[in-house]
């Protein structure tokens, strides 16, 4: 098998590091196109191999996307990251010719590869990806769902004092901060719901800190978080990479699941070998339907800037 992860900043470098030392790939290439860059970072890692004990093989190369022929799966991370008081919507105007370009490169030399997008603003990304690839859907996923519904979790462990391994916490829709959507009705320890433990204040407390997880991190770092989104980023890899049949919260191609259609939007599916492999629809009740429609209105709009640019 062999991993190319595009962009070898905080986010990408950190999933990089989490694919090598998981051995998800014989050959794991690390792009950029800041010269020197990447090639700094692998070789970096690659000294570690020998105190970690992980023989992952760990390219470097700037801008150089014959390196990455053969992909199996890549990950995108290119762009640039939010800073204090900037959304992932701001982002649109710079980071949509990067992903497009970064897409067809690396089809260009791995029509088979199977892409995950990190990029923010993550969902309108995700759809720019399909829509000028022409690739199955199945093989363009969004990451953002994983990462959100992992902050969720840690917003519910440290209310409940317990072990986020326990939790088992879903966040839908768009992966924004107004967006998203922590389905805190779902949520469960060890198979008790959670709303046996934790009254509506409080729940309704950890589904908003959730919500601006993202910007409470840029705010105290000045700059998006690394370690989680790198993390989610390569458990989704390792789900594709090992056909674990994971159940993740992704954004993918809806064709009239959740009453949406010709969008990418978060959603549970099943994570093999082949990319997405099945949407699981958790029957939501009005209330969240609502919710889940309010974003992706909100998403839509943000694709219709991909339409004013030409870029779909």
């Amino acid at each position: 098998m062999k991993i190319t992860v595009v962009g070898a900043g905080a986010v990408g470098a950190t999933c990089a590091d989490n694919i090598a030392r998981k051995e998800l790939a014989k050959e794991l290439v690390l792009l950029d196109i800041k010269e020197g860059f990447a090639e700094g970072k692998a070789m970096d890692m690659m000294q570690t191999a020998a105190l970690l004990g992980f023989d992952t093989n760990i390219i470097g190369c700037t801008n150089d996307y014959a390196k990455t022929a053969g992909t199996d799966v890549a990950v995108i991370t290119s762009g640039i990251p939010r800073k204090p008081g900037m959304t992932r919507e701001e982002l649109i105007g710079i980071n949509a010719g990067i992903v497009k370009g970064v897409t067809e490169n690396i089809l260009k030399h791995s029509p088979n590869a199977i892409i995950v997008v990190i990029s923010n603003p993550m969902d309108t990304m995700t759809y720019l990806a399909l829509k000028s690839s022409g690739i199955p859907k199945n093989r363009i996923i969004g990451m953002g769902g994983i990462l959100d519904s992992a902050r969720f979790k840690y917003y519910l462990s440290k209310e409940l004092n317990c072990s986020s391994n326990d939790l088992h916490g879903v966040v839908v829709g768009g992966h924004g901060d107004t967006t998203m959507i922590p389905l805190t009705r779902l949520a469960t320890l060890n198979g008790l719901a959670i709303s046996n433990l934790l009254d509506a204040a409080q729940l309704e407390k950890i589904a908003a800190d959730t919500m601006i997880g993202g910007a409470t991190l840029t705010g105290l770092l000045g700059t998006s978080a690394w370690y989680a989104p790198g993390a989610a980023g390569a458990a989704l890899v390792e789900s594709i990479i090992r056909d674990e049949k994971k159940v993740f919260p992704c954004c993918v191609s809806l064709d009239g699941e959740y009453g949406q259609s010709d969008i990418c939007l978060g959603v549970p599916v099943v994570i093999g070998k082949n990319g997405w492999e099945k949407i699981i629809d958790y029957k939501l009740n009005e209330t969240e339907q609502v919710a889940f429609n309010k974003s992706a209105d909100a998403v839509r709009n943000m694709n219709q800037v991909l339409v004013e640019m030409k870029l779909v």
